[in-house]
Order: C-alpha cells, then structure tokens, then sequence
C-alpha cells in the first residue's frame, strides 16, 4: 500500500471514530480512559498537537470541540454524568497499567 492511500484510510477511520463517539454519548470519558487509556478529550488533544505539528495553532477546547462535535462544555452538561464510585476505583486500577 503506498503512503498516500495509508494516509487516506487512516483519516477515513479517524473520522469513522470520531463519528462513532459522537454518537455513544452513553459511554462517559472516564469508562474510555479505564479500558482503553484514552478519552475524547485525548483525542481532541493528540489533533491540537498534530496540527502544532503542521504549525496550525488551535486552542485546547476548539481542537476538543472538533472531537466533540459541540463545545466539550455543552457536551458535559448534556452528557455527562457523575462518575460512580465504582467508576472511579476501576479508573484508579486502571491507571496503574497504562502509562
């Protein structure tokens, strides 16, 4: 596969990502951040950063918002639920295996 078509597929499967969490406004961050060591706040963050890259500068929360789909402070307040204790003990294991 030439690189041309890797890039394409790659941001093809970012936006189906994106996309994806868009819709699973069921899943709160920190259930992503406990099974898979990441969130969409992450992802919002690795953008800014790969766009700082290409010398585009984006603020955190517009990076976040293009993630989001919203500004990630109207999502929290539509979406966002408390994080259970449960939550947060899982969040805490979590933490000692990611790095």
């Amino acid at each position: 596969m030439d690189e041309k078509t890797q890039t394409e597929l790659e941001a093809q499967v970012f936006r189906r990502l994106v996309r994806h969490l868009r819709d699973r406004t069921d899943i709160q961050n920190i259930d992503l951040m406990t099974v898979g060591g990441f969130c969409r706040n992450c992802l919002g963050d690795w953008y800014r950063e790969a766009a700082a890259e290409k010398g585009i500068a984006l603020e955190k929360d517009e990076a976040r918002g293009l993630v989001y789909g919203m500004a990630p402070a109207e999502w929290k307040k539509k979406y966002q639920k408390e994080a259970t204790p449960e939550q947060q003990a899982a969040f805490a294991r979590a933490q000692k295996t990611h790095s």
